[in-house]
C-alpha cells in the first residue's frame, strides 16, 4: 500500500513538472549570431538553432542580483552570452517569447524554488518505499 501511495505522488509530481512547461520549445546554448530580428544559437550538442525575434518577445538579463534577473533589450544580447529562449512553434519557424541570458560561463536560468524537492520530502519519499 506505502508503495502504491509513493508510486502515486512521485507520478503526480513528474506531471505537475511537465504541465509546467506548456507547449514552450526551450533552446539553450550560447548565442553565436544576433541581428535585428533573428538570434542564432548553438546548443549543446553542437547545433545551431535560429529563433526569431518578435515586438512581444521579453529579455531578461540574469545578473546574479534578483532572482527574477532584470529587464533587457535585444540591443543587449551580444555573441558568447549563455542563453535560455521559450518560443513558440509556428509553421516550423521558432518565434521567442522569453530571453533569458547571461554572461558566459554563467548560467542563463536555474530552477525555480518550487520544483525543487525539500530535503524532508525527499526523506519521506525515500522512509515510504523502504517499507
Amino acid at each position: 500500500m506505502k508503495v502504491r501511495i509513493a508510486a502515486i505522488f512521485l507520478a503526480l509530481v513528474f506531471a505537475v513538472a511537465v504541465y509546467a512547461h506548456g507547449d514552450k520549445v526551450h533552446v539553450t546554448g550560447v548565442i553565436e549570431k544576433v541581428t535585428a530580428d533573428t538570434v542564432s544559437v548553438k546548443t549543446a550538442d553542437g547545433k545551431t538553432v535560429d529563433v526569431k525575434l518578435a515586438p512581444a518577445t521579453v529579455y531578461i538579463f540574469r545578473d546574479g542580483k534578483s532572482r527574477e534577473g532584470t529587464p533587457a533589450k535585444v540591443t543587449d544580447l551580444v555573441a558568447g552570452q549563455r542563453v535560455v529562449i521559450h518560443a513558440s512553434s509556428k509553421n516550423g519557424v521558432l518565434i521567442a517569447d522569453e530571453v533569458k541570458f547571461a554572461v558566459a560561463g554563467e548560467p542563463a536560468h536555474t530552477k525555480p524554488a518550487s520544483m525543487k524537492l525539500p530535503k524532508p520530502a525527499g526523506t519521506l519519499i525515500l522512509a515510504i518505499l523502504r517499507n
